[in-house]
């Protein structure tokens, strides 16, 4: 598994690993997902605080570059965190971080230690969804901390908060860039319990408009709802198991990174398929980056497959969020009530993402 060219880009293209579906599309528009408990329980985890200690896990990629795990530890600390790493951070099985037992024995161990007070996974890449049956959930609920990342390790986002009720995080991961942007979002968040306000940056620079992190509306208005998504192509290759939560009401996220638009429109059409855009509130489609439309005659824009697939649906919806594989990111609770403003383009949390 070859690393992404942009450094900035923490996790490995999806396109590489899940160059197609796992699961078909057939016959999901007749399934019932009402598999899920209606009343899941919300568990929140303790707000975080300087001195407390960050465990640092790769359930997917393997972080083989040390230098890269030793400028994570030091910005972890340089805010105020203890780190400690996994037993099998370093570990290889090919292009994953270890053997799946071992992986997923970190996580355990990481939630079991009472010293641990926050779980990061360093990079995503491939290989979270290979060990959802082998976390102790029941260890989990009783253990509840902050679980934070991005890309790949959105099965473990929605499969730990829909299996428990904690509340996870989309946000960075150890390899991310630590600007003074992610850092704001992620203090915020997670140390000071703010009901959020997220919001693109502002940045003209030499132009006469703002050009690069636009807003652009699908449909206006407000939507209110929990939080819930991650990546588009990790959450389209779940469906159809337990550990995709109840999106009944919910303000549906997505990012994705490398793929051709046409990609795009079939796991958009995937999750029309499976009924979870007629269940969803709003929508917020964060950044597709390097996802230019094909070089070929006719093709299909983003633009274009939001008209086709969330125009209809009549619900607010915007795109260009800071979400994704960017520098700049927003740090986003999975299973926490929020608002849209889908001319503004923000999203605010209507209350603390931490207890």
């Amino acid at each position: 598994m070859l690393p992404n060219k942009n450094p900035n880009h923490a996790s490995i293209s999806r396109r590489n690993f899940l160059n197609a579906s796992l699961l078909t599309t057939y016959g999901f528009a007749s399934m019932n997902f009402s598999i899920f408990d209606d009343k899941l329980k919300v568990i929140k985890p303790v707000a975080l605080k300087k001195g407390d200690t960050i465990g640092l896990v790769c359930p997917a990629y393997s972080a083989f570059i040390r230098e890269e795990v030793q400028i994570t530890v030091e910005s972890l600390q340089e805010m105020g965190f203890k780190v400690v790493q996994g037993k099998h951070i370093f570990d290889r099985y090919g292009y994953l971080a270890g053997k799946d037992e071992d992986r997923a024995a970190d996580i355990n161990e990481m939630f079991a230690d009472k010293k641990i007070d926050a779980i990061m996974a360093m990079h995503g890449g491939w290989g979270c969804a290979r060990i959802l049956p082998l976390l102790d959930y029941k260890l989990i609920k009783k253990n509840p901390k902050v679980f934070i990342g991005y890309s790949d390790i959105t099965a473990l986002l929605l499969g730990i908060y829909s299996q428990t009720g904690l509340v996870t995080f989309h946000g960075p991961v150890g390899s991310s860039t630590w600007n003074s942007f992610s850092v704001d979002y992620f203090k915020n968040t997670l140390m000071e319990g703010s009901a959020t306000k997220m919001s693109n940056p502002v940045k003209k620079g030499d132009s006469l408009v703002q050009v690069e992190d636009r807003i652009y509306t699908i449909t206006s208005g407000i939507a209110k709802g929990k939080l819930i998504g991650g990546n588009l192509t990790v959450l389209s290759h779940i469906l159809g198991s337990k550990y995709v939560p109840d999106f009944k009401g919910a303000i549906l996220f997505i990012e994705d990174v490398q793929e051709d638009t046409y990609r795009i429109d079939r796991m958009i059409t995937q999750l029309k398929l499976a009924g979870i855009l007629n269940q969803i509130a709003g929508f917020v489609f964060g950044k597709c980056t390097d996802c230019p439309p094909s070089k070929s005659y006719g093709s299909l824009t983003l633009e274009d497959i939001f008209e086709d697939h969330i125009k209809p649906l009549k619900i607010p919806a915007f795109s260009g969020a800071m979400i994704g594989h960017i520098k700049d990111k927003f740090t986003v609770p999975i299973g926490i009530e929020a608002s849209i403003d889908a001319t503004e383009g923000t999203i605010k949390l209507a209350e603390s993402a931490v207890s």
